[in-house]
């Protein structure tokens, strides 16, 4: 077979770059191919013969190439790369086989094809790329195919077989434009993209469906957590054990002059009266005057005792004991009752109730209601408070008249006979009324305190309990007169007969000394006004017998003092 030379060199071989001498040469007229990838380069692919002599080709006469066999190729076949050597490929003869080389510097380069349009000014990439405003439709071209005649390489699909796309090695770049190629086969776009825009927009509302699901999920999650943690700060202060700080338990003296210093050495002098009899029963307190177990109380919690009852005696630290009436009187409300086979009795010491001031402060001791040792405090009110109490009798036997101190310091039912002390625990008054609705009335006839407590005073109770346990009774001072209680004046009036029709004023007796005769007005008594002959008596009542007294008397719209010297009297 001859060999074809190159055209335009001489005969022989001329060495590439690297100083070998090898390579392929076209046939004049025939169109190029890339050699198939099992050929030896610059080998015959029909006859074997030995190696042909290479030249560089003359870049003056291009060669024509056929098109591509594969979409994509044409353009890698027209500008190889610059860093490659040149190549040459077999020239295809007549037959369809190759019988020389060309150079493949000779090939004529294939133009790429040129846009139908004018250069974008602003360099929008071509056949429908992202623009400024708005991205252009793709274009949708014919599938390639090699022309008629064409060689293959083994394996090329036959003609008119529709050539599948060629994937791409890596992630594509830009987007879904960025990976249109306008040469690729239609339905490359939807093939590299995973499917077509309405495909896509599925799939993201889809994703998004289930971001919010999951938000929602994640949003109740932390709400019951929330509102779980919630419940127990609210509840227990925390999510731990809780555990409490206290302070040492070391109590400590309380001051000598504080209630809590005032209580702790009143209350083991302090006693609660259970009384039953024939009259019913009764409950008040009562306080130690001296170790013999000599008890001081009301009358009217003992009265029920004088026909044939009982009195039973509790102490401060719970021990009882019985106890006998000693003696009383219904016109001071006051009586003694003693306990025997007791011992370690702790006598309360006993004040001046002269000495005490209103706004002094004082703490009330009893069993109100019979809730034995409570303790109270408040002030002194006021002072000489004239009430009276009793009268259930009818006859006036059983009423008491008391010059009284009124203190603010609660005391209700079953604190009568109970001590009032000052700040250093001292007695200056027994505990015998409350104010009522219908005026002062005995703590048993009234439901409970409205702030208006009144006690008797210590100095007219120590001579009454002396004489009471002296001497069984109590005397009354006295002016030997009889009063006009239904008078309605200011003063008291003194009546134009005694009971029983004797005299008004007894003959005799302190007043007649003084020339004070029947409806005569006594309108003060040491200076102190008198309003009525209810005063008068409480004024009387808080002296002894043998006092002195001045007197201012009306007779006839003239107004007289004088002065008198109290007598006694055995109460009937």
């Amino acid at each position: 077979m001859d060999k074809a030379k190159p055209t335009g060199t001489p005969d022989g071989t001329v060495p590439d770059a690297t100083g070998d001498s090898h390579g392929t040469a076209a046939e004049p007229g025939g169109s190029a191919t890339a050699p198939d990838a099992s050929t030896s380069p610059g080998t015959d692919t029909t006859t074997p013969s030995r190696p042909v002599g290479l030249t560089k080709a003359d870049p003056a006469e291009p060669v024509e190439v056929a098109a591509p066999t594969v979409p994509g190729q044409a353009e890698e076949a027209a500008v190889p790369p610059a860093t490659e050597p040149p190549a040459t490929v077999p020239a295809p003869r007549a037959g369809g086989a190759p019988d020389a080389v060309v150079p493949a510097q000779q090939q004529a380069p294939a133009e790429r094809p040129r846009p139908l349009h004018a250069p974008d000014p602003y360099s929008t990439p071509p056949y429908g790329e992202p623009g400024p405003w708005a991205p252009a439709p793709p274009v949708q071209r014919p599938v390639p195919t090699p022309a008629h005649g064409t060689y293959l390489p083994p394996g090329t699909p036959a003609h008119g077989t529709r050539v599948p796309p060629v994937p791409e090695a890596g992630p594509a770049q830009g987007g879904e434009w960025g990976r249109y190629d306008p040469w690729a086969a239609p339905g490359a776009l939807v093939a590299e993209s995973g499917g077509g825009p309405g495909e896509r927009r599925r799939e993201r509302r889809a994703g998004r469906g289930r971001l919010v699901g999951a938000a929602l999920v994640l949003a109740l999650v932390a709400g019951a957590v929330g509102g779980y943690v919630g419940m127990r700060l609210e509840r227990h202060g925390g999510l731990g054990t809780v555990e409490l700080e206290q302070t040492s338990g070391h109590a400590g003296e309380r001051a000598p002059d504080s209630v809590a210093g005032i209580a702790a050495r009143t209350l083991p002098g302090v006693v609660t009266l259970h009384v039953s009899g024939g009259d019913g029963g009764a409950l008040g307190t009562g306080f130690v005057l001296d170790g013999r177990g000599h008890i001081l109380t009301n009358q009217h919690v003992v009265e029920s005792a004088s026909d044939g009852g009982s009195i039973r005696v509790t102490f401060n630290g719970g021990e009882t004991a019985r106890a006998r009436l000693v003696g009383g009187d219904p016109g001071y409300d006051l009586a003694v009752v003693k306990v025997s086979g007791v011992s370690g009795l702790t006598p309360l010491p006993l004040g001046d109730s002269d000495d005490v001031r209103v706004g002094d402060p004082v703490v009330a001791i009893g069993a109100p209601f019979d809730l034995a040792n409570t303790v109270t405090s408040g002030i002194i009110s006021a002072k000489e408070r004239p009430i009276t109490a009793g009268g259930e009798k009818g006859d006036g036997t059983d009423i008491s008249y008391v010059d009284a101190l009124q203190t603010d310091a609660p005391i209700n039912p079953g604190n009568s006979g109970g001590p009032l002390v000052d700040e250093r625990a001292r007695v200056i008054g027994i505990n015998s009324a409350i104010h009522a609705a219908g005026g002062p009335a005995r703590q048993d006839d009234s439901a409970g305190s409205v702030g208006l407590g009144f006690a008797i005073p210590v100095n007219q109770a120590k001579r009454v309990a002396e004489e009471l346990i002296n001497h069984g009774r109590a005397t009354h001072p006295v002016i030997g007169v009889t009063l006009d209680m239904g008078y309605e004046g200011e003063g008291a009036k003194v009546g134009g007969e005694a009971a029983g029709g004797g005299p008004a004023v007894t003959p005799g007796g302190p007043a007649d000394r003084t020339d004070i005769a029947a409806g005569d007005v006594i309108t003060e008594v040491d200076g102190v006004p008198v309003a009525s002959g209810e005063e008068l008596i409480i004024k009387i009542r808080s002296h002894r017998p043998g006092d002195r007294l001045a007197l201012t008397v009306e007779r006839d719209g003239e107004s007289r003092r004088v002065t008198l010297e109290l007598g006694s009297s055995d109460p009937s």
